[in-house]
């Protein structure tokens, strides 16, 4: 069963924004934090933001933090990553996670396919 579907990548210039999406169900459902990652052609998968389960606490890598916004909406069982201000380096695939709160890969149990973001200069 997926748990985890993202959706909202695409592309767009520099300086503009696109909202991501991830709906979640089953056992992710309940996981204590939700977050998003990224990797980019080439790099390894790299911490982007996440958000607590209970009080919404949130997080962000010192790359997007100023420029995106990471938020839930519990009754739809969704989060959301709202990306402003995107630049080329912002390409990459993101992909939604759910598990313990952290910045940290191990710390997640659940993961989406993933969405592609791409940004032209």
């Amino acid at each position: 069963q997926v748990q985890l579907v993202e959706s909202g990548g695409g592309l767009v210039q520099a300086g503009g924004s696109l909202r991501l999406s991830c709906a979640a169900s089953g056992r992710a459902f309940s996981s204590a934090a939700m977050g998003w990652f990224r990797q980019a052609p080439g790099k390894g998968r790299e911490f982007v933001a996440t958000i607590s389960r209970s009080i919404s606490v949130t997080s962000y890598a010192d790359s997007v933090k100023g420029r995106f916004t990471i938020s839930r909406d519990s009754a739809k069982s969704t989060v959301y990553l709202q990306m402003n201000s995107l630049k080329p380096e912002d390409t990459a695939v993101y992909y939604c996670a759910a598990g313990l709160l952290g910045s940290t890969e191990t710390a997640y149990n659940y993961w989406g396919q993933g969405t592609q973001v791409t940004v032209s200069s």
